[in-house]
């Protein structure tokens, strides 16, 4: 996923997704670097994956240096990648969104 692929597939000009995306103070980069670790978020969630190792997770979603990837996500979502994956369903009912704490 790059940001030429996604104003292409959108028929609109890098420019023109650039701004759009200014208005929510954010750019092509960012946002698609948010939707891979969405994406990784939810396979850490997912006990289907619980034997696939965190980092071919991160992988899998374009994260090919795990200290990279372990950086990013606490600082997205203010716990490690581990942490995550390990939290008890209680502790969280509804894992589709990031816990608060």
């Amino acid at each position: 996923m790059t940001p030429q692929a996604i104003a292409a597939a959108h028929h609109i000009s890098l420019r023109h997704l650039q701004q759009l995306l200014a208005e929510d103070d954010t750019s092509p980069a960012a946002w698609i670097r948010h939707r891979r670790l969405e994406r990784c978020r939810l396979d850490l969630a997912d006990p289907r994956l619980n034997a696939r190792p965190i980092q071919a997770i991160g992988a899998h979603w374009g994260f090919t240096n795990p200290t990279h990837f372990s950086r990013l996500f606490r600082a997205t979502y203010g716990i490690p990648p581990r942490d995550y994956r390990n939290l008890q369903p209680k502790a969280c009912a509804n894992r589709q969104q990031p816990c608060a704490d």
